[in-house]
């Protein structure tokens, strides 16, 4: 048995909503706090700070971009926000109201892309802040977490539809059906081995292989 030693740092209080949370290129970790609408930092032994937003926001998926600044979704206001290592904020709206915003991941083409999870659309935004979105094929797909493989290929999950999905920089779409009905796909990252590989709420991960299929 592999033994570890857990550390519980406090960086906020209890109903503040600690969510997502990534490496900035400071070395930092950065998170967001989903009920009160703040992004955190820390570095481990200091004091952690936050840095406001509109409290009913919700703040939720962070991740690094390709220009030095984290990037959030906001799903409750429509919005990306970009912040800076000095905490520096800009928010970007969405153009579909309602669309609930929710995974982001940069990609090697400058841009990153997210998912609208209340809109089953897919979401581009450039760095500049010009947002592009792409509808998926099917309603109540309810897109959720987003990643991109080593092509440049965003692939992203389909928490309504059982399926796994991917998109093309000029937004061609292609779904693939999970094996087991309502298998509810969640998190999506590439693997070890190059494979995407996603967390199913049926207590199992499905790897896709490069072409298409799950196990």
């Amino acid at each position: 048995m592999t033994h570890v030693t857990v550390e519980e740092h406090t960086v906020a209080d209890s109903a503040a909503g600690p969510y997502a949370l990534t490496t900035g290129p400071d070395g930092a970790l950065w998170f967001t706090l989903v009920q009160s609408g703040r992004i955190g930092r820390l570095v481990p032994g200091e004091e952690p700070a936050s840095h406001r937003l509109d409290p009913d926001c919700g703040p939720t998926v962070i991740t690094p971009g390709p220009d030095g600044a984290l990037w959030f979704t906001e799903y409750r206001a429509d919005r990306i926000g970009r912040i800076t290592t000095d905490g520096d904020i800009d928010e970007f709206d969405v153009p579909t109201p309602g669309c609930g915003p929710f995974g982001i991941a940069a990609g090697p083409d400058g841009a990153l892309w997210f998912t609208e999870t209340a809109a089953d659309r897919i979401g581009r935004i450039a760095v500049d802040g010009d947002v592009t979105e792409f509808p998926l094929p099917d309603r109540a797909a309810r897109p959720h977490a987003v990643t991109v493989d080593e092509q440049g290929t965003a692939w992203f999950t389909e928490w309504g539809g059982n399926r796994v999905g991917t998109i093309t920089p000029d937004g061609s779409v292609t779904v693939h059906d999970l094996p087991t009905p309502r298998s509810e796909p969640h998190g999506i990252t590439v693997g070890p081995d190059g494979a995407l590989w996603t967390a199913l709420e049926i207590g199992a991960l499905a790897r896709i292989a490069p072409v298409g299929s799950a196990t």
